[in-house]
């Protein structure tokens, strides 16, 4: 659990935050300058808030009415920046044990030969950080705020630096330590695609203010935050489970509350859970079941909300089961369909529109 209530000033930029989160990864999205980095540094006690709280697990590192102001060292928390910031003279095995040394005895849960596994740093350990490639120094710099015994850790950007095939490599083994750790993260990004596949709450930031918090399939499905969410990236998140692989074609079957999904092969077994990003503008609309297209992901669905920006462009929110669904039209679709709330409706997504960045594993 993560309960953070703070109000801070840096300039003429005012911070003012307030959230609960109890989930393994908590998002914090948003824009440049909206103040994640701000807020991630105060978590931290690299800053000091003017007022506020801040506990995590029970325990308080802040509270400005008990005059509680733990100092950095004290917090146990594990800082993993945008640059692996590893220290160039010490090899790999020495960076992980960095922290460990240091950590207290009593603390030290998390051990060095299953961090090692655990992110596939074991044929690395005698490389200097100079020798490694993007995506193995951040591995390094996750593994050694790791073994420092965090009670939290926080991810500011850790992706940012990486191109896009090291991005999907480090994402996957982030998936790993959430379901492998019991450590909470907080995860910084202005990704949509990081923040769907990684977060299962999500805080948006926006003026140094959070303007939504909760359910990552809820908050980044809603068409009130597109200006924040952003138009061309925004969609809807969807948790499934692996219903079959059809081998012959490369296909996997996820099945969740409102139907089924038909993507290209995902590398997970039977009754696994995965996470699909489906995009609005991946997303066509019919008022029929029809027949005889390509298109093999058809699902019935509700038309609960029509949000029109003004422009050619309006967007149509569905409810298909318990999920949300989003899709991006022209203006004159909608007249033409004569598209209205409460309607019954049809929802079309391409099987080849789901990518490695679309799926990720709950």
């Amino acid at each position: 659990m993560i309960d953070v209530d703070v109000t801070q000033m840096l300039g003429d930029f005012r911070l003012e935050v307030a959230f609960q989160a109890d989930a393994p990864i908590v998002g914090l999205f948003g824009r440049s300058g909206a103040g994640k980095t701000s807020l991630v540094n105060t978590l931290a006690g690299i800053a000091r808030p003017l007022r506020g709280r801040i506990v995590v697990n029970s325990e308080t590192l802040f509270d400005s009415e008990r005059g509680v102001d733990l100092p950095p060292e004290r917090r146990r928390l594990g800082y993993v920046f945008q640059d692996d910031l590893l220290f160039p003279h010490l090899n790999v095995e020495a960076n992980l044990l960095y922290g460990f040394h240091r950590a207290r005895a009593a603390a030290r849960v998390i051990e060095p030969q299953h961090i090692i596994d655990l992110l596939g740093l074991r044929r690395l350990l005698h490389r200097l950080p100079d020798a490694l490639s993007g995506g193995e120094k951040q591995r390094v710099a996750i593994g050694r705020a790791l073994l420092a015994q965090p009670r939290l850790l926080l991810m500011d950007e850790p992706l940012a630096s990486l191109d896009v095939a090291r991005r999907d490599e480090v994402l996957r083994y982030i998936e790993l330590l959430r379901d492998d750790l019991a450590i909470p993260i907080v995860y910084v990004s202005h990704s949509v695609a990081e923040i769907t596949r990684l977060a299962d709450t999500v805080v948006i930031l926006s003026d140094g203010k959070a303007i939504a918090v909760g359910d990552v399939d809820e908050v980044m499905g809603r068409l009130d935050l597109r200006p924040q969410t952003g138009r061309y990236e925004a969609g809807a998140v969807i948790d499934t489970v692996v219903a079959g692989h059809d081998t012959e074609y490369g296909l996997t079957t996820l099945r969740f509350d409102g139907g089924e999904l038909t993507v290209p092969n995902v590398e997970a077994l039977v009754g696994e859970r995965v996470r699909v990003r489906i995009r609005a503008r991946d997303v066509a609309l019919a008022l029929t079941r029809p027949v005889g297209l390509s298109v093999i992901n058809v699902l019935p669905g509700t038309l609960v909300a029509i949000a029109d920006p003004g422009g050619p462009i309006v967007e149509i929110q569905l409810r298909v089961g318990a999920a949300s669904l989003v899709a991006r039209i022209t203006k004159r679709s909608r007249v033409d369909l004569g598209l209205a709330e409460g309607q019954q409706i049809y929802a079309l997504v391409k099987a080849v529109s789901f990518d490695r960045r679309s799926v990720g594993y709950a």
